[in-house]
């Protein structure tokens, strides 16, 4: 499953649209905002949950939570966005940061600090593609994003504590990925 340049312009474009329509669908309050970042995560989970089906069925089983998001970092993101994850930090307990220092979603909106407000919106489908994914793989998460520099995002993911018994706390141990 190799992307072709074509094939990544049509994506970029595509995604832009489902921004368009899901911003244009919601109203001007901040409830109907929520509501079309709500729709842009939902769709993003659910072509996650299939996208890492069709990755995983001939990978080896996961030893480990890590080597589950390791996977995501070099499998995952390679289909996806045509690199792999440039960082990714962990605290072993829950808690991990991938870090993208070009998202390929943010490389067409200019770099000035004014657009940096208008980036959630670009991030919401890859949030929702990212827990998608580690659902289908058994990992019940939260995900969120942020931008400190365009085109820059970090993903931060954190495991339900209900459900893995852990106590997330901050990001300091940085992972190496020995590709």
């Amino acid at each position: 499953m190799r992307l072709t340049m074509a094939d990544e312009t049509l994506f970029a474009l595509l995604h832009m649209e489902m921004i368009s329509h899901a911003h244009k669908s919601a109203g001007l309050d901040d409830e109907d905002q929520g509501k079309h970042i709500r729709i842009l995560e939902g769709m993003g989970f659910r072509v996650g949950q299939g996208l890492i089906e069709r990755l995983a069925k001939d990978s080896p089983s996961f030893k480990d939570d890590l080597d589950t998001v390791k996977f995501i970092c070099k499998d995952f993101w390679t289909v996806v966005f045509k690199k792999q994850i440039d960082n990714l930090r962990t605290n072993h307990q829950g808690t991990y940061v991938l870090q993208d220092n070009r998202f390929l979603l943010l490389t067409q909106i200019s770099c000035s600090k004014q657009y940096l407000e208008e980036a959630p919106k670009f991030l919401a489908y890859t949030c929702g593609l990212i827990k998608g994914g580690l659902s289908n793989l058994g990992i019940s998460c939260t995900v969120s994003a942020e931008v400190p520099v365009m085109p820059t995002c970090k993903f931060l993911f954190l495991y339900t504590a209900q459900l893995c018994g852990r106590n997330p706390l901050k990001c300091t141990h940085e992972v190496p990925f020995n590709f």
